[in-house]
């Protein structure tokens, strides 16, 4: 999520003055494309049909979706505030495909081939539309999957719709307890953090004590980004007796799923319901 750079900030700050106020805006959460930036290749891998979401406001969210023969269920992945379909999907889609499901992906609105600006709310409102979509198609047979950013689009859908089975990966419990875990030890008695509106209204633990469905959340032991503490919080936070906790010591914020015993631990998730 580059807080690592609102960290240095941080700590730059307090060096120079002794003490901070900073404001946490959608920004620093958010990386959209600007306009004419996005890369001009797109995926179209074997086996891969392309999907379509349309929103009220105009916006327009473009996906693939990865169709296996005699899939059982179907994997919708919400990936970081960096992913990008045509970037990453060529990675993402036989990575989760391994086990068997179908896989579809979707760019956030303003990234990618989607359209639309940007904000939580609004994100959080498209999450529930993609699965909605996956949904009727696939009846009671829908996944959600959130990585880092795409965590807390995951968990949302999951505390409202009747997901088949929730994966939060690399995730954290708010948006505020994620940027205060950026802040050094040593500068935490001189910050104060102003958080937006729209980012005070997100809590994966609050959406978490919701859920209706077998959860898996899978921490990184080194991951800097969001710390493993905080994924557990979301963990125990869960209601359900069906819920497991999948700590990855050697991984980190990325590519937790490449880590030696990884996939397996996930196919057996995923394969299951």
């Amino acid at each position: 999520m580059r807080l690592s750079l609102l960290a240095a900030s941080i700590s730059f700050t307090v060096a120079l003055s002794g003490c901070a106020s900073i404001r946490v805006t959608e920004a620093h959460f958010l990386k959209p494309d600007k306009p004419g930036t996005a890369a001009p290749e797109r995926y179209a891998g074997s086996g891969v049909q392309e999907l379509r979401v349309d929103r009220p406001d105009g916006a327009v969210l473009h996906g693939v979706l990865f169709a296996q023969p005699d899939a059982r269920s179907t994997v919708l992945y919400f990936g970081g505030n960096m992913f990008h379909l045509d970037q990453h999907a060529q990675e993402v889609l036989p990575l989760l495909g391994a086990c068997g499901t179908n896989v579809a992906v979707f760019d956030y609105r303003g990234y990618g081939r989607s359209s639309g600006r940007p904000t939580v709310a609004n994100m959080q409102d498209d999450a529930l539309a993609m699965f909605d979509a996956l949904n009727a198609r696939y009846p009671g047979r829908v996944i959600v999957h959130g990585q880092s950013l795409g965590s807390f689009m995951a968990a949302h859908v999951a505390a409202a719709r009747p997901v088949l089975a929730t994966v939060l990966e690399t995730t954290a419990t708010s948006a505020t307890e994620l940027v205060s875990s950026q802040v050094p030890w040593y500068a935490a008695p001189f910050v104060s953090i102003e958080m937006d509106p729209g980012l005070r209204q997100v809590d994966n633990r609050a959406a978490a004590a919701r859920f209706q469905a077998a959860t898996l959340v899978i921490a990184a032991g080194q991951d800097k980004m969001t710390p493993p503490r905080l994924g557990k919080k979301v963990y125990e936070a869960i209601p359900r007796a069906d819920k497991q906790l999948l700590l990855l010591e050697d991984a980190g914020h990325n590519g937790a799923l490449r880590a030696t015993g990884a996939g397996a631990a996930y196919c057996g998730f995923v394969g299951k319901p």
